[in-house]
């Protein structure tokens, strides 16, 4: 019986217990993928994992994406995507700027991911040793629950269009970008998904539109689109939907991008290094 430590807000909970690196077996796993559903944010502390493990026990969940920046995947293991600041030669060794923008991972795939397994390996602090570069996770379907009756029907049947484009180019901190190249674009093009979909595992309602890759719904004008998403993004990201979560070396996480959002805070530059990798699952078309 694991031992879960619920955080005050709607979702994030610590999950105590269990060494990830032994390979948990069936019944433990089922437990684990149980609490994943309930909170939609769970996490393990003092984790000490190889990036085998890593990718080993993120399988468990299903099939295992490959991003579309193969530059920013750890060399050997083209599942692992590399969230950094460290620079080796002069060079990233992953992407510094992900996630300046509130967003739920590959939304603009055609099947978006179901979750991402992120694992810290370096954490920066600052000079009194406090933790930086927490991520903010919001719950779309506590977000989605408490929307007005109206707004609800407004958006019932509705589609939003899901632009990597605009994330790429619009989601960096250090300077431009270079250009998508022909292979980038042909894998993501603009694509329709629902803008309120059901999750295929729980059967709960989630908004699905965010500010760092939905362009627009489908169907209205650009005045009425852009006002309605305002609307939607202030809603999603309110404080009373939000779990933030202040990482420490050792720690995996898991979050649900079906029903949450999530955004990284940018307080720390070199020579504070931080070291992330995340594993992605396939998920599912939206309905």
């Amino acid at each position: 019986m694991l031992t879960v430590r619920r955080s005050e807000a709607p979702l994030g909970a610590e999950i105590l217990g269990v060494d990830l690196s032994r390979n948990p077996d069936e019944a433990v796993f089922r437990e684990i993928v149980d609490l994943f559903h309930e909170h939609e944010v769970i996490f393990f502390r003092n984790q000490q994992l190889t990036p085998d493990q890593h990718v080993a026990f993120s399988k468990r969940f299903g099939e295992l994406e490959h991003h579309v920046r193969k530059d920013c995947c750890r060399p050997g293991y083209p599942e692992l995507f590399v969230v950094s600041n460290v620079l080796e030669n002069g060079r990233p060794i992953g992407t510094r700027d992900a996630g300046l923008f509130w967003h739920s991972d590959l939304c603009y795939m055609s099947e978006p991911s179901r979750c991402s397994v992120f694992y810290a390996r370096e954490v920066p602090h600052d000079d009194q040793g406090r933790p930086l570069g927490d991520t903010m996770f919001a719950s779309a379907t506590a977000a989605y629950a408490a929307l007005p009756d109206a707004t609800k029907l407004r958006l019932a049947g509705r589609n939003a269009v899901q632009s990597y484009a605009k994330g790429y180019y619009r989601d960096r901190q250090s300077g431009p970008r270079p250009p998508l190249t022909d292979e980038q674009q042909r894998r993501t093009p603009d694509i329709e998904h629902p803008v309120v979909r059901t999750h295929p595992a729980t059967g709960r309602k989630c908004l699905f539109a965010n500010e760092g890759y939905t362009s627009r719904i489908a169907g209205l004008d650009a005045a009425e689109s852009d006002a309605l998403l305002a609307q939607l993004f202030a809603h999603v990201t309110r404080p009373e939907f939000v779990y933030r979560h202040q990482w420490r070396v050792g720690d995996l996480l898991i979050w649900d991008n079906c029903s949450t959002q999530h955004r990284a805070v940018m307080d720390y530059e070199l020579p504070r290094r931080r070291l992330m990798e995340r594993a992605t699952l396939r998920g599912t078309v939206p309905f």
